[in-house]
């Protein structure tokens, strides 16, 4: 099986690359929804950035990926205190997948053959730590996406049917994908994504042909190509590993809080997760770059990302949501 395309690789996409970087930096960011043309990257840059990322700790055989006991489900029947490393899960959530398949059932196979009353985990008991990756996100049933909305806000899983009555942890970074033109997202799942980006097919034909230098030499001569991108995807991981330990000694100073405020109150945000979320995303950013203050020049190069997906509709405003957040940036931040 071939290893995922190398994230340093990737030709492009800045924005998307930064707002995935930054959930890896701070996973309470919430995810990240990605809008944009077929063939733009987006499933191959959720994929690579998971392989990008240093494994993690988790119990043998723990089917939720617990690092320790205390968090290991009585259900499982973990014993054991061993523990292994285990690559970043990334799990896909296809759109036609039932309600079972997500959060688990019966284990119908058990209880036939031995009579037990056995539960079989899910889609979100195996992306616990890691990304649960949704393509062609707008069109999720709509039970689904309540579901999901359920556990985004505790995360938790729980389960009360056939007898059973479960619960795990379910703590991932949501990532979805789609295509405007083939629908809207329901609001309420629209406000659970921390960023969100618009991707479009590069325009340049010097950028096209490096896109498909990369991918023909990531397709014919696997082994050279990861070789030679190993160092950059090296360099990358220890970047965000520094700067997952930077953000814990980053503070932000009330004038940076003021201009968050400020910021939102005048894009008419609703609610107060944009203000959070953009904090969040400009602390992880400015972490990022190894800057020891979070600064206005922090808090304006991320806005779009943590704002554009939070705005009211203005049918009189031709203009993107992202050149609006862009437009009153400048207004409120010079």
């Amino acid at each position: 099986m071939k290893q995922p395309f190398p994230f340093s690789a990737i030709v492009g996409q800045t924005e998307m690359k930064r707002a995935m970087l930054l959930t890896a930096i701070d996973p309470s960011i919430g995810g990240v929804l990605v809008f944009g043309d077929r063939g733009t990257g987006k499933s191959t840059a959720v994929r690579a950035l998971a392989a990008l990322l240093p494994p993690i700790k988790a119990l043998k055989d723990c089917p939720v990926n617990a690092a320790t006991l205390a968090e290991s489900p009585d259900w499982a029947g973990v014993t054991r205190k061993t523990t292994h490393k285990i690559a970043t899960p990334v799990v896909d959530l296809p759109l036609g997948a039932s309600e079972d398949r997500v959060t688990g059932a019966l284990d119908i196979e058990k209880a036939l053959t031995r009579g037990e009353k056995a539960f079989q985990p899910g889609l979100l008991a195996q992306a616990n730590r890691g990304y649960l990756y949704i393509d062609e996100v707008n069109l999720l049933e709509d039970h689904i996406v309540d579901l999901l909305l359920d556990v985004a806000q505790s995360g938790e899983n729980v389960v009360e049917r056939e007898g059973l009555s479960i619960r795990h942890p379910a703590r991932f970074v949501l990532v979805g994908s789609g295509n405007p033109e083939e629908g809207e997202l329901r609001p309420q799942l629209l406000d659970r994504f921390g960023l969100s980006v618009d991707v479009t097919s590069p325009t340049e034909i010097a950028e096209r042909v490096e896109v498909i230098k990369r991918r023909d030499a990531y397709e014919t001569d696997h082994t050279a190509f990861m070789l030679r991108w190993q160092a950059e995807d090296a360099a990358l991981r220890d970047q965000v590993l520094h700067a997952r330990k930077a953000l814990k000694k980053l503070k932000a100073p009330d004038s940076a809080l003021h201009d968050v405020a400020e910021l939102c109150i005048a894009l008419g945000s609703d609610g107060l997760r944009g203000e959070l979320t953009l904090l969040k995303a400009a602390r992880a950013y400015a972490a990022w770059r190894d800057d020891t203050a979070l600064t206005r020049a922090h808090i304006r190069d991320v806005a779009p990302m943590a704002l554009r997906h939070r705005l009211r509709r203005d049918p009189l405003d031709e203009a993107g949501s992202g050149a609006r957040v862009c437009r009153v940036v400048e207004d409120v931040l010079g």
